[in-house]
């Protein structure tokens, strides 16, 4: 086998290859010279000796040329040979094994924290707080909101001057207030606000935590530094809010992206952001939060690999499991004053989904079908439905069936 020659040997074929292509050339050139002088010779007698030289010169070279392509295809063949050892021995040192692990730095995929909270509401709750919320586009804000109002309970306005047509779409549009840029409209129900707040205070104050059953609010500002500087009631609004509004069941959620207090409106008042308000980090902010604060890269691969599920709800790692909504909520009761009105206390879409439901008794109503068979519900997001869903449940109407993007809603009649 040519592969198996000795270095030395390799290095005379390469040798006896260049020399015979240089002497088969030389061959081929003086066949030509002696035939040339043939042609011009004057000594007839001569010319037959000229005439063989030419022609073995001739002959010469063409058997030198043949060997030159000879040892070429043998050095090729050694090239080759060379090329896939090569190949062999690269593949034998990399070759995996059972002892190889995957690492990704130091960060072990398997990592989880000590210190997780599965139940943010219930935190939230704890603490006695608001809640500032820090995102970005497309981190979930929306999400988060939607899931804590269903939790936490109470008559849901939303100050949003950049809401489109379908945003928010679980609560009634006149909840919905500052669309189209509309700031005049939410200073003045932030005003509002405080009035009511300072009502509340009062029929508190005489007549104890009953004289307030059933105003429980629950307040949402969206982009929280614009209202800052549109709004001249928003600094005062957050402020006496945060101080007060818990104890009369006024709870609030700023949400920002950024998690300064100056964001907030509470400009060198940073004591009042972390002691009033619980801070949810979410996305690429929450990330920042664990490898600024922590200096932990592994909190930081932890939360990165789980997405929009995975937040630091204020110092600690966060992981909502949302197949548990409908099951661990916070109780949500209709008082009896509110139980005689009880067909108006439901918004347009929750109306649709009681009235499918007292149709289709014993069926499983899943967000895929209602957005087939209803037209307001045709451009709504299958999550939004969901939440709905799961927002009747927990007032008791109805029960949901199965968890995340398989939860469905069957209706039952309500315990009286």
């Amino acid at each position: 086998m040519t592969s198996d020659l000795h270095p030395s040997q390799v290095h005379s074929y390469l040798q006896m290859h260049s020399r015979t292509k240089t002497v088969s050339w030389l061959c081929w050139g003086a066949s030509v010279l002696v035939l040339c002088a043939a042609v011009d010779v004057r000594q007839k007698q001569n010319k037959p000796w000229l005439m063989i030289a030419s022609t073995s010169a001739l002959v010469g070279g063409i058997k030198l040329r043949s060997s030159a392509k000879q040892l070429n295809r043998t050095l090729n063949d050694i090239d080759q040979a060379s090329q896939i050892n090569f190949q062999s021995w690269i593949k034998s040192m990399t070759q995996p094994t059972s002892q190889l692990a995957l690492t990704v730095g130091s960060i072990d995929v398997n990592w989880k924290p000590e210190n997780l909270i599965t139940d943010p509401v219930e935190y939230i709750q704890k603490k006695q707080k608001h809640v500032a919320l820090v995102g970005g586009t497309g981190d979930g804000k929306s999400t988060f909101t939607q899931y804590l109002s269903s939790k936490i309970g109470g008559r849901v306005i939303v100050y949003d001057s950049d809401a489109k047509p379908d945003d928010w779409a679980w609560i009634d549009k006149a909840d919905v207030i500052g669309r189209k840029g509309n700031f005049q409209a939410i200073d003045t129900a932030m005003g509002n606000d405080l009035k009511i707040l300072e009502e509340l205070v009062e029929l508190r104050g005489d007549g104890g935590d009953n004289a307030i059953a059933g105003r429980e609010r629950f307040l949402i500002a969206e982009e929280f530094p614009i209202l800052v500087d549109e709004c001249d009631n928003s600094t005062y609004w957050i402020k006496r809010h945060a101080k007060r509004g818990r104890r009369y069941k006024q709870f609030i959620c700023a949400i920002a992206q950024n998690d300064t207090a100056e964001n907030f409106g509470l400009q060198g008042d940073k004591d009042t952001l972390y002691s009033c308000f619980v801070l949810v980090r979410l996305g690429q902010f929450a990330r920042d939060h664990a490898r600024t604060k922590f200096k932990n890269p592994q909190l930081e691969q932890w939360l990165k690999a789980g997405g929009k599920k995975r937040f630091m709800v204020d110092d600690q790692p966060c992981e909502l499991d949302l197949t548990n909504w409908g099951q661990n909520a916070i109780a949500y009761k209709i008082t009896d004053s509110r139980q005689d009105n009880e067909a108006d206390s439901f918004n347009e879409y929750e109306q649709i989904i009681l009235a499918w439901g007292q149709e289709h008794p014993s069926e499983v109503l899943k967000a895929r079908i209602l957005k087939q068979v209803s037209l307001p519900f045709r451009k709504m997001n299958p999550e939004n439905i969901r939440i709905i869903m799961a927002s009747l449940a927990d007032r008791g109407c109805g029960e949901v069936v199965g968890s995340g993007d398989q939860l469905g809603w069957r209706w039952h009649q309500k315990d009286s």
